[in-house]
This record gives C-alpha cells, sequence and structure tokens, in this order.
C-alpha cells in the first residue's frame, strides 16, 4: 500500500511539474486581468441595480407617509363627524399602510448595507486589478528588456567579418 501511494505521489508532481512548464505566466496574468475586470463590471453592474431599486423604494416610502398623512386626516373628518364604522375601515387601511411602510423601510436598510458592502468590495477589488495591470507591465518590460538584450549582444556577422578571422586564425597556425 505505501509502495502505491508514493507511486501516486510521484506520478501527481511529475504532473504538476509538467503542467508547470507548459503554462505560460504571461498568458495566465491576462486571464487573471481578463477574469477581475468581468468581476468588477458584474459587481458595477449590481451596484447600479441596487441604487435603481433604493430609488423605487424611497419613492415607495414617500407614497406611503403621504397616505399615512391623508388618512389621518380622513379620521380626524370620520371622528368629527362620529362615522365609527368609516373610521374602523380607515384604521385597518392605517395598520396595512404602516405595516408596508415598516417592511419597504428594512428592504431599503437592507439595499443600503447591501450597496455599501459591495461598493467597498469594489474599491478593493479595483486596487487589485490595478497591482495586477501593474505586475503585467513588469512583466512585460522584462520580457521586452530580456528580448532586447539577446538581440543587442548578437550583431550580425558579415562576410568581411568572417574573410578577417579566417585570415588572422590562418596566420596564427602558420606561426605555430
Amino acid at each position: 500500500m505505501a509502495l502505491i501511494t508514493r507511486l501516486s505521489r510521484l506520478f501527481h508532481a511529475d504532473m504538476n511539474a509538467v503542467l508547470d512548464q507548459i503554462e505560460e505566466p504571461e498568458l495566465l496574468l491576462k486571464q487573471a486581468i481578463r477574469e477581475m475586470e468581468e468581476t468588477l463590471s458584474n459587481n458595477e453592474r449590481q451596484i447600479k441595480l441596487l441604487d435603481l431599486e433604493q430609488q423605487k423604494l424611497l419613492g415607495q416610502e414617500n407614497e406611503l407617509k403621504q397616505s399615512l398623512t391623508d388618512l389621518d386626516k380622513q379620521l380626524k373628518l370620520c371622528f368629527e363627524s362620529d362615522k365609527d364604522n368609516l373610521a374602523r375601515s380607515l384604521v385597518k387601511r392605517k395598520l396595512e399602510t404602516t405595516q408596508y411602510l415598516k417592511s419597504v423601510s428594512t428592504k431599503i436598510s437592507h439595499s443600503t448595507e447591501t450597496a455599501t458592502h459591495l461598493k467597498v468590495q469594489l474599491k478593493e477589488q479595483q486596487s487589485q486589478l490595478s497591482s495586477m495591470k501593474q505586475k503585467a507591465d513588469i512583466f512585460k518590460q522584462d520580457n521586452t528588456a530580456n528580448n532586447a538584450n539577446w538581440t543587442v549582444h548578437s550583431p550580425a556577422i558579415q562576410d568581411e567579418d568572417i574573410d578577417i578571422a579566417f585570415l588572422d586564425e590562418k596566420q596564427k597556425w602558420s606561426q605555430s
């Protein structure tokens, strides 16, 4: 059993080494940047949707508050006119409206918390993305510098250079 475990580990280690050699760091870095940008755009979209939902909920909240004000005026009128049956139905509507207002207020606070959390997360992701882009630029510059150094150190050899080197070698061999 120990032999099989050791062989399995050896196989996995060899496969990981092969995969590490196959992977190109520059392509992996570009893919990571693309994925981060996609995540950022999704979060920005989600924040915009939350903002729109908040605006809609705030509008509903204002309408409900106005309804409660109107119901209070109507209740005052009913009580002044001794219309208890009508006042009872208005009290029921007022209670329903109050409950709905509480629900809308809860949704607003939840939406605000979620949006705040997403905005903080978005800022962190943006800083990570800019850091990743800086690393990618450094990686590109290093690769360009390495490639440039290679071409600088290997100038083209011309026929005249070959002739001069040949004559120099021929002279060295004839003197020895």
